[in-house]
């Protein structure tokens, strides 16, 4: 895992090869720093990839096209809980991984012995080189379904191959950050740490898991390594454990309060939570905290009726004289019940979630997809490609394209979201009147707005030009772009359905195809 940001690797390893960089030409520079990049990193995962994108590669390079290009758009079609809305999240990750793409010795030698790879083809791969035109939505943007998350054109082979890991990538990060921006905003402003390390999918899934839940709202973790590598606030006290360890649920509360008085956070549910756990906790606050003027600490509840213990321990404790003791409650916390527990007066200040956040249990996949929307002739010429089918939502938007957001220039409430082709502007000083892309006569003018463009460059010809903001930026960006969706949209259980309109001509283009490939539901614009 990187420890840095992938900019800062970068800046130390132009600092690094200065003397090696001068005189060289560019495309010597670039296998330089990329070299250094690898020995930093120390992790390759060109072969995390599924094993038809070898053989439709090789298919292309034996019939002499895999040097054309070709544009990809990753996308989703739904938002998994009914939400009304998705986090995006991933971009880091996609730039170590483009950053990092070659194949090793090995891995030509095990494609080899597959026997199905002709010897220029892997000739080709030992020298690949990464060429691609990358643009993406920024971390932590709302986004919604049908459009680009991520668009990749470039040579065919290469924009093809990387399907896997940009699905990968995205669907997961974006999947807990969506996740985790549900859960943060039904606790209503009490803080929510992610505790779901040993319950995610493998230790990427809990690392980076924790990342993504730092977007979508989390303050914090209990993976020690998220917080090494991405900064990602790290605490924890007790386990049951503890307790058991010590001759007396006292004692073990003492020991920790002398060990750790600035942050005394006490398991209280190990034997018998109002009868002994919560008395124990006031005893070992009166005997070491007090003394010490310290009064800031607290409980944590990890079993039980969560909504009639903290109400009860919320009464001892300020009977007790420790009414600044805050309340923290875990075990298999999601957003419905962190409602529930809130909708019944629960005493809570703080929230820990584990599985059923690391692991958006509820709904545990995003359906992300990468579709090819359109090649490129020799004359440069861009040609739109569709994927027809009977189920009308999988139908996909052809053609190299971008997508505004509009906002209200009075409110800056978002209004609608609008796909175009990759050459058009939306004129924001005049009116414009769009439309539901099926149901044509659903029509509305726009007046007073902003229109702001939300795919960024990322490579530009295998070259990074885009400068990753630091995570906590990425969250902030979450919060305020949140801040901009209304309620309704924001909403748990049947949000308002926000807009996503095409162009004229994308959707004359998208017509026409349809009508071409004699596709029998299409919609007549209205």
């Amino acid at each position: 895992m990187l420890a840095l940001s992938v900019k800062t690797y970068y800046d130390i390893i132009n600092a690094l090869c200065q003397d090696r960089l001068h005189g060289m030409n560019k495309s010597a520079q670039k296998m330089v720093r990329k070299g250094a990049f690898f020995a930093m990193t120390e992790r390759n995962l060109t072969m995390l990839t599924d094993f038809y994108e070898f053989t439709m590669a090789n298919g292309y390079f034996e019939k002499g096209i895999g040097n054309r290009r070709a544009y990809f758009d990753m996308f989703f079609r739904r938002v998994p809980d009914g939400g009304g809305y998705a986090i995006m999240a991933g971009v880091e990750q996609l730039i170590e991984y483009f950053n990092n793409l070659h194949f090793s010795e090995e891995d030509i030698a095990y494609l080899r012995s597959r026997k199905c790879f002709s010897e220029s083809f892997l000739n080709y791969l030992r020298d690949f080189e990464f060429e691609c035109d990358v643009w993406a939505v920024p971390e932590g943007t709302p986004v919604f379904p049908g459009e680009p998350l991520v668009t990749v054109a470039g040579p065919m082979i290469q924009a093809q191959f990387v399907e896997t890991m940009i699905l990968l990538t995205i669907n997961h990060q974006t999947l807990i950050a969506t996740k985790a921006n549900r859960i943060t905003r039904a606790a209503e402003g009490r803080t929510v740490l992610e505790f779901g390390s040993r319950r995610a999918q493998g230790y990427d899934g809990a690392i980076l898991g924790a990342r993504a839940a730092y977007i979508g709202g989390c303050q914090g973790t209990a993976c020690v390594l998220s917080d090494r590598d991405y900064k990602i606030p790290a605490g924890g006290t007790m386990a049951h454990s503890w307790v058991q360890m010590f001759d007396s649920e006292y004692d073990a509360f003492r020991t920790y309060c002398e060990s750790y008085p600035a942050n005394a956070v006490l398991l209280v549910d190990t034997y018998n939570t109002l009868k002994s756990g919560i008395p124990n906790a006031i005893r070992a606050f009166n005997d070491v905290l007090k003394p010490m003027g310290i009064t800031k600490c607290g409980i944590r509840l990890d079993s039980g009726d969560m909504s009639y213990l903290t109400k009860e321990a919320r009464r001892m404790l300020d009977e007790a004289g420790w009414e600044s003791c805050k309340i923290t409650c875990s075990n298999s916390l999601d957003e419905y019940i962190i409602q529930d527990l809130l909708l019944q007066g629960a005493c809570i200040d703080s929230f820990g979630v584990g599985e059923r956040l690391i692991t958006a249990k509820s709904e545990p996949v995003f359906g992300g997809v990468y579709k090819l929307v359109a090649v490129e002739r020799e004359s440069g010429e861009i040609v739109p490609k569709i994927k027809v089918s009977e189920n009308v939502s999988k139908i996909t938007i052809p053609h190299f394209k971008k997508f505004y957001r509009f906002y209200d220039r009075t409110n800056g409430k978002a209004l609608a979201d609008y796909l175009c082709l990759y050459d058009e502007t939306p004129d924001d000083t005049q009116p414009l009147t769009i439309f539901h892309p099926e149901n044509t006569w659903k029509r509305k003018t726009l007046t007073n707005f902003r229109a702001e463009n939300m795919m960024v460059p990322v490579f530009r010809a295998g070259e990074l030009v885009y400068d990753l903001p630091p995570l906590k930026d990425i969250r902030k960006r979450c919060a305020e772009q949140l801040e901009t969706l209304w309620p309704e949209v924001r909403r748990f259980e049947n949000p308002h359905g926000y807009y996503v309109d095409l162009s004229n001509r994308l959707w004359d283009i998208r017509h026409d195809l349809l009508v071409n490939a004699g596709h029998s539901q299409i919609p007549e614009k209205q």
